[in-house]
């Protein structure tokens, strides 16, 4: 089957404290749906970080090779192709939540598709997905909340239990590393290394689709390191204190909920989605960790595009 045709381009997006428009870049893969060749809804891809771009999640172009379904990957600003702004690091009060829920909007009403669209966000993505979705915005009819936390300190517990899983000698340098400041040397990077490819991604080698997210955060790491901060599981930066769990019952869209056996997103991350959302469909991948679309990518694609009704051309 021939690849759907693919579209780039950048959309303007302004912020009160800058004064030069920033940009959005996105690919459209598929076709938008017109009158005279109508397709199933656009899927907007919400990656995760915040600030690791879209790459290691371009595996979804299965679906718009696979059925008549447009999917729009954009990257945040502060990352990939869309505008930098390192003079921005550490400014909690620009990098907010509602900064990339004010970009999402944009970016629908600028590709005409408000109206109608379904989105799939992953890790911070789906928490922005879920965010968006409190909203109630009239045009979403389907949400898809990928290996993605309700509150951090979920999260944090998780990964804390998850650490004491590591050799002893890893356990030992990423707790000295965190006392002693020293989270951007090579050391700290190598025992993060271990945790990732038991619960970030569990392929060997790493797939090159998340070599190169890796790769445009090494290159600039502002959004993540003052939302997220250093690594997974420490996180010292302005989502510390994310909290959705008492809003997400306003969520009234069918969603489906996604994690993996050996997700940092373990069950008890993931649960109060499940237990709020009235329409809500739980599926836990059983080979994978954090990123099932890699991990199990054919299986992931089924489970997708039967969640949201794709039927093959």
């Amino acid at each position: 089957m021939a690849p759907a045709s693919t579209k780039t381009g950048e959309i303007p997006f302004s912020h009160p404290t800058i004064s030069t428009p920033l940009k959005t870049w996105y690919e459209i893969h598929g076709t938008l749906s017109t009158p005279s060749s109508p397709t199933h809804r656009p899927l907007v891809v919400l990656h995760g970080g915040p600030g690791i771009p879209h790459d290691y999640l371009l595996p979804l172009v299965d679906l718009a090779n696979t059925y008549p379904a447009p999917v729009i990957f954009y990257d945040q600003v502060g990352c990939g192709r869309s505008t930098h702004l390192p003079e921005k690091k550490n400014d909690k009060d620009f990098w907010t939540p509602e900064l990339f829920l004010s970009e999402l909007d944009n970016l629908l009403q600028h590709l005409g598709i408000q109206d109608g669209y379904d989105v799939l966000g992953q890790s911070w993505g789906g928490m922005l997905g879920a965010l968006h979705a409190i909203r109630q915005p009239p045009g979403l009819n389907r949400l898809i909340i990928a290996n993605s936390p309700a509150d951090m300190g979920s999260w944090v517990a998780a990964a804390d239990r998850l650490r004491l899983g590591l050799p002893e000698d890893v356990q030992e340098t990423l707790a000295r590393c965190e006392r002693e400041g020293k989270t951007d040397t090579e050391e700290y990077e190598k025992a993060i290394m271990v945790y990732y490819e038991r619960h970030l991604c569990r392929v060997k080698p790493l797939p090159a689709e998340l070599e190169a997210s890796f790769a445009w955060l090494k290159q600039d790491d502002t959004v993540y390191l003052t939302m997220n901060g250093p690594s997974e599981f420490f996180v010292s930066g302005t989502l510390k204190t994310f909290d959705i769990r008492k809003d997400v019952h306003q969520i009234k869209v069918p969603t489906l909920l996604i994690n993996g056996r050996y997700d940092e997103a373990q069950d008890e991350v993931v649960e109060p989605f499940f237990q709020e959302i009235e329409k809500v469909k739980w599926y836990r991948f059983a080979e994978s960790s954090h990123t099932p679309q890699l991990e199990e990518r054919e299986e992931f694609m089924k489970v997708v595009a039967r969640f949201l009704g794709y039927k093959n051309r």
